[in-house]
């Protein structure tokens, strides 16, 4: 494990992130039973931890004090037979959201403040352990070419290149709340949505940039049938 004081991006928090959370998705829904198994009211207190390699485990939590890292919620299998296995599930979720944001953020110890703004716009846009353990919001953890389609047709340009429409991320299944697109934020800079500047939106991840901080013109815009951002280019690039 890193300390907070190593130099970490903003790319690096969030791939971090993004493996420990969907190790601890993979825990509460497709590997539930043997979770459910190995968190025996009997033992001592156990924690859920989510790895950079995506595994999963359940085990004691670090003997070091402090820990190089924050810990997840303690004895989380005292409660099993206590309650009933949908309500303690959503309980550990609950836990395990707020671990994953502490660890994110103590790696983000040195960011500045847009840094740290365009690191939980990134976190946001993913739904939470929570969410997706109660089913509130279907899971997002690979977004595949199909919502493409889905952004493309909430990115209306003018002649000019300037967005019709308000920018938001267009998922029937993934309701939000966005009363004013004032709100969206660059996934790039942090900077907030300017209606006078030419925004793109991409048809992978479905977040909004800034044209000039991708290097995209309108021009350009118009002759992209779809669009991926730098990171998601990065991510497909990967074996």
């Amino acid at each position: 494990m890193e300390m907070a004081s190593s130099p970490r991006t903003v790319e690096e928090i969030f791939k971090d992130y993004s493996a420990r959370r969907t190790a601890v998705v993979r825990a509460l829904t497709q590997d539930v039973d043997e979770f459910y198994g190995l968190c025996d009211p009997d033992k001592e207190n156990l924690c859920l931890y989510g790895h950079p390699n995506e595994s999963w485990e359940v085990t004691l939590p670090a003997e070091e004090v402090p820990p190089e890292l924050p810990e997840p919620a303690l004895g989380i299998n005292f409660a099993r037979d206590g309650m009933n296995r949908r309500d303690w599930l959503s309980l550990v979720a609950v836990h395990s959201d707020s671990w994953l944001l502490s660890v994110a953020f103590y790696l983000g110890a040195r960011l500045n403040r847009n840094e740290r703004k365009r690191l939980f716009s990134l976190i946001n846009d993913l739904p939470t352990v929570f969410e997706v353990v109660t089913d509130r919001k279907p899971s997002k953890d690979k977004p595949t070419v199909d919502s493409g389609s889905k952004s493309r047709g909430s990115t209306k340009r003018s002649s000019d290149g300037q967005v019709k429409s308000n920018p938001k991320f267009a998922d029937e299944g993934y309701e939000e709340d966005e009363d004013e697109h004032s709100e969206t934020l660059c996934g790039s800079c942090g900077g907030n949505y300017n209606a006078d500047e030419f925004w793109i939106g991409c048809d992978i991840c479905e977040r909004w940039f800034h044209g000039k901080c991708v290097k995209i013109t309108p021009a350009k815009a118009e002759s992209i049938k779809q669009y991926k951002c730098p990171s998601c280019n990065m991510r497909r690039g990967r074996p």
